[in-house]
């Protein structure tokens, strides 16, 4: 054969051979491409369910979560409390706890509830936000709202919460019942035996939590948390920012917790602990409250025209032995005892001591406050 045609033929065989290898390497690779983008263009197969406006402002699709810590109760689902509450109507809102609000709601089996919707900067995460459930799922004291379970979808969130009849402590020093449209309720002056039992009930919740095996700190208790029942006995409410304290009694936070006027002045000097010393402080201020009906994040008029506050003021008053002008005018004289007056006053001006660690634990507080109530039967 003629050299030059060989070599011709060659060149076209070879040209054919590595056509042919660059087709087959084109295929494989196209397939391979179309096989890993597959999985995206087709939708997800995880259970979905649409969820009910709950009046936030994104839209989201995610598999519903409940959890109930109390027997009692019938599984509860989203759209159980979406009903109950008239899609969280306003007419049935009966607080304003930290993060959210608190609705009242008539569950189809007949049981009333308090529910909270939190707001989406309540917890840092999803993680985080069942922790912190399945901890208050058991905590059980008389003194302290039974913790129901909760609901969750997408970033929305709903605590339930047992019912409590006669509302909270703050409406019954102030008379808030305009503000939450209920004229049918007549509040009387609270008479001082029953603010002595309130409070006393408020120091047994504190100190139930604070003696746990692993310590939980409140944070934020003030007249607004302390609900009364029909017997006005005492529950202390909402543990938007309850912690738990690990190895010690103190919680590192970077949030600001607590209300002006109840928080300890150690977190304005930067302190970055929340410890069980800054609850005693809060339930001093709330001693100070209960008998003055007084706001403790109002500011008031001192006796020199400049404006005061009530912890400041009482610790004033105190210093120069004028306990029974303090009491509130509405309480009557007849039931007052001047020797429980300034037992009271001292117990109340012990626990906001400045320096945290003088402040008394809250069983020292409940003994205190225990022999107030023995020397009122004697």
């Amino acid at each position: 054969m003629d050299p030059t045609l060989q070599a011709v033929l060659a060149a076209m065989a070879s040209f054919t051979i590595i056509s042919l290898l660059i087709c087959f390497f084109y295929f494989i690779c196209r397939t391979t491409r179309n096989r890993r983008r597959d999985p995206e263009s087709r939708p997800r197969t995880r259970a979905t369910r649409t969820v009910p406006n709950l009046g936030t402002s994104t839209s989201f699709i995610s598999v519903a979560e409940s959890q109930l810590f109390d027997q009692s109760l019938n599984q509860i689902e989203m759209s159980d409390l979406v009903k109950a509450t008239r899609n969280f109507s306003p007419d049935l809102i009966v607080g304003d706890g930290s993060f959210g609000l608190v609705y009242k709601a008539n569950l189809p089996s007949g049981v009333t509830v308090a529910v909270k919707k939190l707001g989406a900067d309540a917890f840092q995460g999803y993680r985080e936000f069942r922790a912190e459930m399945e901890t208050l799922g058991k905590i059980r004291h008389e003194n302290i709202v039974k913790f129901f379970g909760y609901c969750a979808t997408g970033t929305d969130r709903i605590l339930i919460y047992e019912f409590i009849e006669k509302g909270s402590l703050d409406q019954w020093l102030y008379d808030t019942s305009s503000a939450q449209n209920d004229t049918s309720t007549v509040r009387l002056p609270l008479s001082w035996s029953t603010r002595i039992n309130i409070i006393k009930g408020v120091a047994k919740g504190l100190a139930f939590m604070h003696n746990l095996d692993t310590p939980i700190i409140h944070r934020d208790i003030k007249a607004s948390n302390v609900l009364l029942d029909v017997e006005f006995e005492a529950h202390i409410a909402d543990f938007g920012l309850a912690r738990r304290i690990e190895g010690s009694h103190s919680h590192v936070s970077t949030q600001v917790a607590g209300t002006m006027g109840y928080m300890p002045p150690e977190y304005f000097y930067g302190a970055a602990l929340a410890t069980v010393t800054g609850d005693v402080y809060s339930f001093g201020i709330l001693m100070f409250e209960i008998a003055t009906s007084r706001r403790p994040n109002w500011p008031m008029k001192g006796e020199n025209g400049k404006e005061i506050r009530l912890v400041e003021w009482a610790t004033k008053m105190v210093s120069q032995n004028r306990e029974m002008e303090m009491v509130d005018v509405s309480i009557s004289k007849q039931d007052l005892k001047e020797s429980q007056v300034l037992e009271f006053f001292k117990i109340a001006t012990f626990c906001t001591t400045e320096a945290p660690k003088l402040r008394p634990t809250m069983n020292e507080v409940v003994d205190l406050l225990s022999r107030i109530q023995d020397e009122a039967t004697s």
